[in-house]
């Protein structure tokens, strides 16, 4: 294969005859004739993904392979399907959903824990040509409402109850209240009850999985067009309006395999663990999708770092299942590292198996980095990617030759991505001048063809700003080795542990309150979850309210429209909000005070006290 730069320069130089070639480790059922069109990926090959991830390993003998082990340490469950096994459930669930109606093409909702039948809903859509959208179980009512009316699936799957280390989350009286929000309604609403909370169904919409999967005929591979959508995955959108990322078959099927090696070095057979959420990029592509194509055993795990039951939950996972590669957020390990910063638990296991920790989701800090590295005597890998591209733009490609390691940054581009740094003049950036991460079009397969629904939006929020080339929304720069630092977003998409969640959504919830003028939600740095939403509200006229409570309020409020996964917890009352004449909140300026990095009071600023004031609260 070569080194790495040999085999990077030719994805860049001849992108068609790289691609093609590794367009043969897919199944086709037509093979593509046609490597790229735009930005349309193999357009005239025909497949079927659930092929690629299931049927070929079984045909080939090696249906008794694990594919999938369940490790549930909140319901103490484990269970482990065979290919063979995993094949005939989803053949199964396939039938379910044929049986209700479900075609190639439509859509259906998966709003599910981390359960076996998740995986096997996903990939159950696929084996039929049904397009799925997976909304994360952790989501309130009218976020997942918006999602409903946006995707207008045919069939909602669902479950009756989600399990949280202190808690059991009823998901159904959530999925009723969205449905009683959403002005498209579904069919049908398949719930998997669970013993912890069973469900109460709605007569004539709501089904039993149990019993309505029992019923059903197991149905075959559908074919489908290379370009045809495989899933819709929303993501926060500037103006708080979600964007439906779409993921096509063909390019995903073949960028996802050759990830696999190349990127991560696994092998089929090995034991390959994402401690991810199904309802994430990260869970579709490397606990679903990349593994299964590349016929290793994945992983799925309902826990949490810490708590299940302790500091050593995930060197618990790792020792008795054998992963050979672990990827999970830099938000885990510094949980584990708060509980436990001797790393005293990863005595109690033999890790001796474990070869790589590959960490993403947002910006690993170096003082996570050496602690990592110190405690398990093995790599440690930053690596960069969102959900709009589907899999790394970044990384050490420890599969092709793996790289020196320079803390703080995610090594160089992966091979398929010609990432480019431009100044606001769209201007190529001298070596350790930061400016705009940009991706110079085409973008490699795998990668959002559009947004769903709205082509228009797609190119407005990626391709309007830098002609030629996708808006990462990232900010960075390239060093003098060709190594890539990514310095936080450029816009009000904030990462909170990971998840990428939009302040101008939570800044419309808080201005719902009634005693709330006026707002402004930023984000501020975090030595657990990365970022943390910060609220600063004026009160109306007249409302003499205790801050306390406000802030109380206002926690609730977001918890309730948004879900606790925004993590917000605090709200500061403030006289005004620093603008400028116009009338535009200085959010950037904002932002600067709240990372202490040096700021010039904007010429335009309409009162300078009111910048005082934020920075006495931060």
């Amino acid at each position: 294969m070569g080194g790495f730069d040999a085999v990077y320069r030719a994805s860049i130089e001849d992108p068609e005859r790289f691609w093609a070639e590794a367009a043969r480790g897919i199944d086709w059922d037509q093979p593509p004739t046609v490597v790229s069109q735009g930005n349309r990926w193999f357009p005239d090959g025909r497949l079927n993904t659930c092929h690629n991830a299931l049927d070929r390993h079984v045909a080939a003998g090696r249906g008794d392979q694990a594919a999938l082990i369940y490790d549930s340490p909140v319901t103490g469950t484990e269970r482990t399907y065979t290919y063979a096994e995993l094949l005939e459930q989803v053949r199964r669930a396939a039938g379910m959903l044929r049986g209700l109606g479900v075609e190639a093409g439509d859509t259906v909702v998966v709003y599910m824990p981390m359960v076996p039948e998740a995986v096997i809903a996903m990939l159950a859509c696929a084996r039929i040509g049904a397009v799925h959208s997976v909304v994360f179980g952790g989501f309130a009512a009218n976020e997942l409402a918006v999602r409903i009316d946006h995707a207008k699936p045919k069939v909602v799957l669902s479950a009756s109850c989600g399990i949280e280390p202190t808690r059991v989350v009823p998901y159904k009286p959530l999925l009723d209240a969205a449905l009683a929000q959403a002005t498209h309604q579904p069919g049908h609403c398949v719930i998997l009850q669970r013993d912890q909370a069973p469900a109460d169904l709605v007569q004539g919409r709501d089904l039993d999985w149990a019993a309505t999967l029992a019923q059903a005929d197991p149905a075959d591979c559908v074919s489908v067009a290379a370009t045809d959508p495989l899933y819709i995955l929303y993501t926060s959108g500037t103006t708080g309006l979600p964007k439906g990322v779409v993921r096509d078959n063909g390019g995903h099927a073949v960028a996802l395999h050759w990830s696999m090696s190349n990127v991560y070095g696994a092998a089929p057979g090995e034991v390959y663990w994402a401690a991810s959420d199904v309802g994430w990029v990260v869970g579709h592509s490397y606990i679903v999708y990349g593994p299964l194509l590349a016929g290793c055993t994945t992983v799925l795990y309902e826990g949490k770092p810490v708590g299940t039951p302790d500091p050593g939950a995930f060197w618990r996972v790792v020792a008795i299942h054998g992963v050979r590669t672990l990827f999970t957020a830099p938000t885990a390990i510094r949980a584990i590292k708060k509980e436990d910063p001797s790393g005293a638990f990863t005595g109690k296991w033999d890790l001796s198996g474990l070869r790589y920790l590959f960490l993403a989701g947002e910006r690993l800090d170096p003082d996570t980095y050496h602690w990592a590295c110190d405690l398990l005597g093995i790599p440690v890998i930053d690596h960069w990617w969102q959900t709009e591209t589907g899999w790394p733009i970044a990384a050490n490609c420890v599969g092709i030759e793996p790289l020196p390691i320079k803390p703080g940054s995610p090594t160089k581009p992966v091979p398929g991505y010609d990432v480019r740094i431009l100044d606001p003049d769209g201007n190529l950036c001298p070596a350790g001048v930061e400016g705009a991460v940009t991706l110079r079009l085409p973008l490699p397969p795998g990668t959002l063809p559009t947004l769903y629904r709205d082509d228009e939006r797609f190119a407005e929020a990626y391709l309007s700003r830098f002609p030629g080339h996708y808006l990462t929304g990232d900010g960075g720069y390239l060093d003098a080795d060709g190594y890539l630092y990514v310095m936080g977003r450029i816009d009000d998409v904030i990462n909170v542990a990971g998840h990428r969640l939009s302040t101008g959504a939570m800044e419309e919830v808080i201005a719902s309150h009634p005693d709330v003028a006026e707002c402004a939600v930023i984000g501020v740095a975090d030595e657990l979850k990365g970022q943390l939403p910060v609220g600063f509200v004026v009160l109306k006229a007249g409302a003499d309210r205790d801050p306390a409570e406000i802030e109380r309020e206002l926690t609730a409020l977001i918890r309730d429209r948004i879900g606790p996964v925004a993590a917000f917890r605090r709200a500061v009352v403030v006289g005004k909000l620093p603008k400028t004449r116009s009338g535009k909140i200085l959010r950037g300026t904002m932002r600067d005070i709240a990372a202490g990095r040096p700021y010039t009071t904007p010429s335009t600023i309409e009162d300078p006290a009111a910048l005082d004031e934020i920075t006495r609260s931060l």
